[in-house]
């Protein structure tokens, strides 16, 4: 196999919901002990997983069904300076994010598009994707910082400058880009929480449908999901690790969960 390239750890460019950054070191030394010449992310969201690797092999094929998130990653590989001069109009306030929120996104421009959405992604409160509220801490700066943001644009375009973007169903993406040399890293909505993203963006079926996906592909995937008896029940065919995962819920406390990685 094709020596991989090394790369430095970028950060996403905004925070996500699901975004995996608990779970990103254990996943990502699977990812880097499995040899492989095609990389590919079926729901690459911000990008938590792909963009804290350290090996690129020789190609890399990300995707999501979200408009906005593909939207954005064109306009950065494409555009940085242009979306980072767009971003210099913004600044951290609820009166401007609620304007931004009720913007259409269809009447702006691609790289207006891309702009409102990394606003809204780096002001909402918990990296919401649906029913985002302005998030604001008293005692830590503003969340949106368009000065900071000019490096992570930068980095993050020079990072996808290889690499093809799609916007298909994750069925078809799978099978589009199945081999044997083919490793697939796939992080879905979690179970019970599968309108998080959006509406007609991923149902409780779509499970089965992505499971029957999986079985018998000439490739090789890790699959990260939340810890139920109705996920175990339907991926008992696989290999199944149990992790778990401290979560911080306040200043002074935090709760421990069980999630599951799967693999073939």
């Amino acid at each position: 196999m094709k020596k991989q390239t090394d790369t430095v750890r970028i950060a996403p460019l905004a925070p996500y919901l699901g975004g995996k950054f608990r779970l990103s070191k254990r996943i990502i030394n699977r990812i880097e002990q499995i040899p492989h010449k095609i990389y590919a992310e079926p729901f690459v969201g911000m990008g938590g997983i792909f963009l804290r690797r350290t090996q690129i092999p020789k190609a890399e094929i990300i995707n999501d069904i979200n408009g906005e998130l593909v939207n954005l990653y064109r306009i950065v590989r494409r555009y940085p300076n242009t979306l980072y001069k767009e971003t210099e109009f913004l600044f951290a306030s609820r009166q401007e994010f609620e304007r931004q929120l009720k913007t259409p996104p269809e009447t702006l421009t691609d790289i207006e598009r891309a702009a409102r959405f990394l606003y809204l992604q780096n002001q909402a409160f918990g990296g919401k994707v649906t029913g985002q509220s302005f998030g604001v801490s008293i005692d830590r700066p503003a969340r949106f910082d368009f000065v900071k943001l000019n490096d992570r644009i930068r980095a993050v375009g020079e990072r996808l400058a290889s690499v093809t973007i799609e916007r298909l169903d994750f069925e078809k993406f799978i099978t589009r880009y199945d081999t044997k040399d083919t490793l697939f890293y796939l992080d879905p909505p979690y179970w019970g929480n599968e309108t998080d993203y959006g509406k007609d963006i991923f149902c409780r079926s779509d499970f089965e449908r992505l499971r029957d996906c999986l079985t018998g592909i000439k490739g090789k995937f890790i699959l990260s999901l939340n810890d139920t008896p109705q996920v175990r029940n339907l991926f008992k065919d696989f290999i199944i690790e149990q992790v778990d995962v401290t979560y911080s819920i306040s200043k002074t406390g935090c709760c421990n969960r069980s999630e599951l990685i799967i693999t073939n």
